[in-house]
Protein backbone atom coordinates (compact mmCIF):
# COMPACT_ATOMS: atom_id res chain seq x y z
CA UNK A 1 0.00 0.00 0.00
CA UNK A 2 1.30 3.46 -0.63
CA UNK A 3 1.69 5.56 2.15
CA UNK A 4 1.06 9.16 2.83
CA UNK A 5 4.03 11.60 3.78
CA UNK A 6 3.68 13.68 6.42
CA UNK A 7 4.22 16.39 4.49
CA UNK A 8 0.94 16.18 2.29
CA UNK A 9 -0.74 14.66 5.93
CA UNK A 10 -0.30 18.53 6.85
CA UNK A 11 -1.07 19.93 4.09
CA UNK A 12 -4.34 17.86 3.81
CA UNK A 13 -5.17 18.99 7.40
CA UNK A 14 -4.09 22.65 6.36
CA UNK A 15 -6.41 22.85 3.52
CA UNK A 16 -9.29 21.35 5.29
CA UNK A 17 -9.18 23.93 8.12
CA UNK A 18 -8.73 26.44 5.40
CA UNK A 19 -12.05 24.96 3.35
CA UNK A 20 -13.63 25.27 6.89
CA UNK A 21 -13.21 28.48 7.72
CA UNK A 22 -13.72 30.22 4.16
CA UNK A 23 -17.41 28.15 4.48
CA UNK A 24 -17.68 29.75 8.20
CA UNK A 25 -17.50 26.02 10.02
CA UNK A 26 -17.12 26.20 13.75
CA UNK A 27 -13.83 25.36 14.78
CA UNK A 28 -12.50 22.22 13.44
CA UNK A 29 -10.38 19.22 14.77
CA UNK A 30 -8.65 17.42 11.62
CA UNK A 31 -6.68 13.60 12.15
CA UNK A 32 -4.76 12.23 8.90
CA UNK A 33 -3.75 8.69 10.00
CA UNK A 34 -2.10 6.27 8.26
CA UNK A 35 -2.72 2.51 6.16
CA UNK A 36 -2.06 1.07 9.95
CA UNK A 37 -4.47 3.48 12.25
CA UNK A 38 -1.58 5.49 13.05
CA UNK A 39 -1.66 9.12 13.66
CA UNK A 40 0.26 11.17 10.82
CA UNK A 41 -0.73 14.67 11.85
CA UNK A 42 -3.46 16.15 14.03
CA UNK A 43 -4.41 19.71 14.49
CA UNK A 44 -7.63 21.26 16.87
CA UNK A 45 -8.48 25.02 16.03
CA UNK A 46 -8.97 27.68 18.78
CA UNK A 47 -12.11 27.29 20.54
CA UNK A 48 -13.00 23.67 19.29
CA UNK A 49 -13.64 21.29 22.00
CA UNK A 50 -11.21 20.12 23.67
CA UNK A 51 -12.32 16.29 23.09
CA UNK A 52 -12.64 16.35 19.63
CA UNK A 53 -9.18 14.53 19.10
CA UNK A 54 -11.32 11.44 20.16
CA UNK A 55 -14.09 11.77 17.82
CA UNK A 56 -11.64 12.55 14.32
CA UNK A 57 -9.72 9.81 15.33
CA UNK A 58 -12.32 7.43 15.78
CA UNK A 59 -14.08 8.63 11.96
CA UNK A 60 -10.65 7.78 10.34
CA UNK A 61 -10.14 4.72 12.53
CA UNK A 62 -13.23 3.42 11.22
CA UNK A 63 -12.53 4.19 7.68
CA UNK A 64 -9.13 2.63 7.46
CA UNK A 65 -9.89 -0.25 9.83
CA UNK A 66 -12.79 -1.50 7.50
CA UNK A 67 -11.92 0.30 4.58
CA UNK A 68 -15.10 1.37 4.52
CA UNK A 69 -15.74 5.63 4.70
CA UNK A 70 -17.90 6.87 7.33
CA UNK A 71 -20.79 7.16 5.17
CA UNK A 72 -21.27 3.93 4.51
CA UNK A 73 -20.20 2.82 8.21
CA UNK A 74 -23.16 4.87 9.06
CA UNK A 75 -25.49 3.05 6.67
CA UNK A 76 -23.95 -0.03 7.95
CA UNK A 77 -24.82 0.96 11.55
CA UNK A 78 -28.38 1.52 10.61
CA UNK A 79 -28.76 -1.61 8.77
CA UNK A 80 -27.11 -4.13 11.41
CA UNK A 81 -26.49 -2.13 14.51
CA UNK A 82 -25.23 -5.47 15.95
CA UNK A 83 -22.56 -5.64 13.43
CA UNK A 84 -21.23 -2.18 14.54
CA UNK A 85 -21.61 -2.48 18.04
CA UNK A 86 -19.32 -6.16 17.32
CA UNK A 87 -16.82 -4.12 15.59
CA UNK A 88 -16.34 -1.14 18.27
CA UNK A 89 -15.72 -4.17 20.92
CA UNK A 90 -13.23 -5.33 18.63
CA UNK A 91 -12.05 -1.94 18.38
CA UNK A 92 -12.23 -0.92 21.81
CA UNK A 93 -14.53 1.82 21.50
CA UNK A 94 -12.77 3.27 18.77
CA UNK A 95 -15.06 3.57 15.93
CA UNK A 96 -17.21 6.60 15.26
CA UNK A 97 -19.35 5.07 12.17
CA UNK A 98 -20.45 8.73 10.65
CA UNK A 99 -19.73 10.54 8.05
CA UNK A 100 -16.38 12.67 8.59
CA UNK A 101 -14.51 9.76 7.86
CA UNK A 102 -12.93 9.82 4.85
CA UNK A 103 -10.47 7.23 3.26
CA UNK A 104 -7.73 8.85 1.05
CA UNK A 105 -6.98 6.79 -2.58
CA UNK A 106 -4.24 7.68 -4.73
CA UNK A 107 -5.00 7.44 -8.55
CA UNK A 108 -5.09 3.90 -8.87
CA UNK A 109 -7.71 3.22 -6.00
CA UNK A 110 -5.57 2.04 -3.90
CA UNK A 111 -5.73 3.53 0.03
CA UNK A 112 -3.43 5.82 1.94
CA UNK A 113 -4.70 6.52 4.68
CA UNK A 114 -8.17 8.12 6.37
CA UNK A 115 -8.70 11.76 7.70
CA UNK A 116 -10.73 12.43 10.22
CA UNK A 117 -12.74 15.85 11.31
CA UNK A 118 -15.01 17.11 13.48
CA UNK A 119 -16.21 20.07 15.32
CA UNK A 120 -19.33 20.63 12.49
CA UNK A 121 -21.91 19.21 10.92
CA UNK A 122 -20.95 15.49 10.28
CA UNK A 123 -21.78 16.89 6.49
CA UNK A 124 -20.15 20.37 6.67
CA UNK A 125 -16.98 17.75 8.29
CA UNK A 126 -16.96 15.93 5.30
CA UNK A 127 -16.87 18.98 3.04
CA UNK A 128 -13.49 20.03 4.87
CA UNK A 129 -12.26 16.54 4.57
CA UNK A 130 -12.56 16.55 1.10
CA UNK A 131 -11.41 19.86 0.17
CA UNK A 132 -8.25 18.97 2.01
CA UNK A 133 -7.66 15.75 0.18
CA UNK A 134 -8.44 17.02 -3.25
CA UNK A 135 -6.23 19.84 -2.62
CA UNK A 136 -3.17 17.48 -2.68
CA UNK A 137 -4.09 15.91 -5.51
CA UNK A 138 -5.43 12.68 -4.05
CA UNK A 139 -9.11 11.31 -4.02
CA UNK A 140 -11.52 11.05 -1.36
CA UNK A 141 -14.11 8.55 -0.19
CA UNK A 142 -16.55 9.75 2.31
Amino acid sequence: MAELSLNRARSIIRKALAKGREEGFKPLSVVVLDTGGHVKAFEREDGAAPGRFAIAQGKAYGAIMLGMAGRAQMARAEQQAYFMAAVNGVYGGQVVPVPGGVLVRDKRGNIMGAVGVTGDTSDNDVIAAVAGIEAVGLTPEE
